[in-house]
């Protein structure tokens, strides 16, 4: 690791927000349910990402349209960086309408050689209580990867293989142009790859506009309380992003129950291509 950026572990910021019941009116508009949590009922698994986001002037932010690098994050100059995975506990219920607040702590900084160049990991954790609380509702660490750009010229990376794992449930989803923008304001999320095609196409190499990797996360864990046992609750979503899903090309939403009691879960692309991965836990 360099020097410079061991002075980021351990780094912590504390933010506030309220759980407000138009942000989860919305979010349920935008992912076409029939009914949203009202005041004082359960924020749904995932549904969290709608707070806590920076708010950031259009001055501070970069080429890409996220925040400017440094700040919390480490300055990491690599151009390309995404939200790759994480793992989250669900403690308690984190109710609509409440006061809450997020303590984020950096915890580590990792430097990998991939097949395709220099990539940097940093894992934050963040720990979410309400209503003055210390217990925490919502603990998570987020996997955050920073790579480079693909040289002009470069040869493709290879297509992903096919995901044939057994399903016993599957469903299908599409992704259009009002949810990414949708999802991007609810987030507060200005990477351009979700709304910018000629962006996206022509500075990151991607062929249409990506589907967000948190909305993903969200649609699977909905898909894994609507197939998980019966009056329990979700206490853990475990998930890794694999390859990006792309606007307007349907994937499916698939699962199966484990051994142990809980779900495996996962996103599978147009090609029958595995997405994103995941596992949650019931109690």
């Amino acid at each position: 690791m360099d020097h410079h950026f061991e002075d980021w572990v351990g780094r912590e910021e504390t933010c506030s927000d309220r759980i407000l019941p138009s942000s989860a009116r919305a979010l349920a508009a935008t992912l076409d349910l029939e009914r949203s949590p009202c005041a004082g009922e359960p924020l749904p698994p995932g549904w969290h990402w709608m707070f806590f986001n920076p708010v950031i002037r259009r001055s501070g932010l970069g080429s890409d349209g996220h925040p400017a690098r440094g700040g919390f994050l480490p300055p990491i100059e690599l151009p390309r960086r995404m939200w790759a995975g994480g793992r989250i506990r669900y403690a308690a219920d984190l109710p609509v309408g409440t006061d809450a607040t997020r303590r984020s702590r950096i915890l580590k900084v990792e430097h990998k050689a991939g097949k395709r160049g220099s990539l940097w990991f940093v894992t934050v954790e963040h720990s979410t209580a309400c209503d003055g609380s210390d217990a925490p509702c919502i603990v998570e660490e987020q996997d955050i990867v920073y790579r480079e750009a693909t040289a002009p010229g470069a040869a493709p990376a290879p297509p992903p293989a096919r995901h044939d794992a057994e399903a016993q449930w599957s469903q299908v989803f599409t992704p259009d142009t009002t949810l990414l923008f949708r999802y991007s304001a609810l987030t507060f999320n200005g990477h351009r790859i979700h709304y910018d095609q000629a962006y996206a196409r022509n500075e990151e190499g991607y062929p249409d506009l990506v589907v967000h990797g948190p909305l993903t996360a969200t649609l699977l864990q909905l898909f894994a309380a609507e197939h998980g046992p019966r009056h329990r609750r979700m206490t853990r979503f475990d998930f890794r992003g694999v390859t990006p899903l792309f606007v307007d090309r349907p994937f499916r939403l698939e699962g199966r129950e484990t051994d142990k009691g809980g779900l495996a879960v996962w996103a599978r692309g147009p090609d029958g291509e595995l997405a994103m991965s995941g596992t949650a836990a019931f109690a």
